[in-house]
C-alpha cells in the first residue's frame, strides 16, 4: 500500500479558495451524490480535513491522500502560509471533513465547493466509537478493506495496552480517577473506576469542592483544553491526554502515548 501522503494548508487558503471556485453550483453535502468515483483510475480518495484528528479518522479509514489544513503544531490557523500545490489539492478534494464544534467549519463549507463531498466527523477515542466512525467513513470512501484492517488492529492494541495498564494498577486495585469529559476513553483503556467528570468548561468552585470528596487518585485532564491544575488540594496526581494526533496522522499512536503516560502515574514515576 502507498504511503499516506499528507500536506498542510490553512484556514485563510481555504476561505480563499471560495472566491476561486464561485461559478461551481451549490455545495457538497453528505447527502449529496458522490462527486466523483474515489478509486477511479486506481487512485483512492482525495480528502481535506481541518484537523490532524479528522485526518487520523481518514487515513485509518484508508484515505492516501490527506491534506490537512490546520497543522497540530500551529496554535493560530492563519498564521499558515500555504503553497499553491496546497490550494490546488483543496480544489480536487473528493472529501472535506470536519467536526460540528469546529467554528470555522461554516467557511470550510463555503470554501468546499461542489467538488467535494462534506463530512461531519464524530471525534471520539472512544474505540468503539472510534471503529464504528472510521467504519462509516471507509463506507463513504470505498476503502472498506482498509477500514476492517485497521479496525482488527485497533482492537488488538486497546486489549494489549488495556492487559498492560491492568498489571500497573497501584496494589493491584483499580484507581479512582476524575477525567474530562472528552478524556473519559482514557479512564475505560486503564480500567480506572471513574468517580467523577468535569467540563468541557472550566470547575467551578462548587463542583471543586464535590470532585475533591471523592478523592480521586488521579485526574485525568485534556492536554488540548486544560486550565491548570484541576484539583489543587485534593492530593490527586494530574495526567495529561492528547486526543489529536501527531502530523503522521497514526491514531494507534494516540492510544499509545496515553498508555504511557498512565503507566508512569500508576507506577510513580
Amino acid at each position: 500500500m502507498a504511503r499516506t501522503r499528507v500536506r498542510f494548508v490553512s484556514l485563510v487558503a481555504l476561505v480563499a479558495l471560495s472566491a476561486v471556485v464561485p461559478l461551481l453550483a451549490g455545495c457538497g453535502s453528505e447527502d449529496a451524490p458522490d462527486p466523483r468515483k474515489p478509486g477511479a483510475g486506481g487512485r483512492g480518495p482525495v480528502v481535506v480535513a481541518t484537523t490532524t484528528w479528522e485526518g487520523a479518522f481518514a487515513k485509518a479509514a484508508g484515505a492516501e491522500d490527506v491534506t490537512v489544513i490546520v497543522p497540530r503544531s500551529v496554535h493560530h490557523a492563519p498564521d499558515h502560509d500555504p503553497k499553491p500545490s496546497d490550494l490546488a489539492a483543496v480544489a480536487e478534494a473528493d472529501f472535506v471533513l470536519y467536526a460540528p464544534f469546529e467554528p470555522y467549519a461554516g467557511k470550510i463549507r463555503e470554501a468546499a465547493g461542489s467538488k467535494a463531498r462534506l463530512v461531519e466527523v464524530n471525534l471520539d477515542n472512544d474505540p468503539a466509537r472510534a471503529g464504528a466512525e472510521v467504519a462509516r467513513l471507509g463506507s463513504l470512501f470505498g476503502t472498506k478493506d482498509a477500514a476492517v484492517r485497521w479496525k482488527t488492529r485497533l482492537d488488538g492494541e486497546v486489549a494489549r495496552l488495556h492487559g498492560e495498564l491492568r498489571s500497573a494498577w497501584p496494589g493491584g486495585r483499580s484507581p479512582a480517577v476524575v477525567t474530562q469529559v472528552f478524556t473519559a476513553w482514557a479512564a475505560d483503556l486503564a480500567g480506572a473506576t471513574t468517580v467523577g467528570t468535569y467540563g468541557p468548561e472550566p470547575v467551578t468552585p462548587s463542583q471543586l469542592a464535590s470532585l475533591s470528596a471523592r478523592k480521586p487518585a488521579y485526574v485525568l485532564d485534556n492536554a488540548h483544553m486544560s486550565t491548570g491544575t484541576v484539583l489543587p488540594d485534593a492530593g490527586a496526581r494530574q495526567i495529561e491526554i492528547a486526543n489529536y494526533p501527531g502530523e503522521d496522522l497514526d491514531l494507534l499512536a494516540v492510544y499509545r502515548a496515553a498508555a504511557t503516560e498512565l503507566r508512569k502515574a500508576m507506577s510513580g514515576a
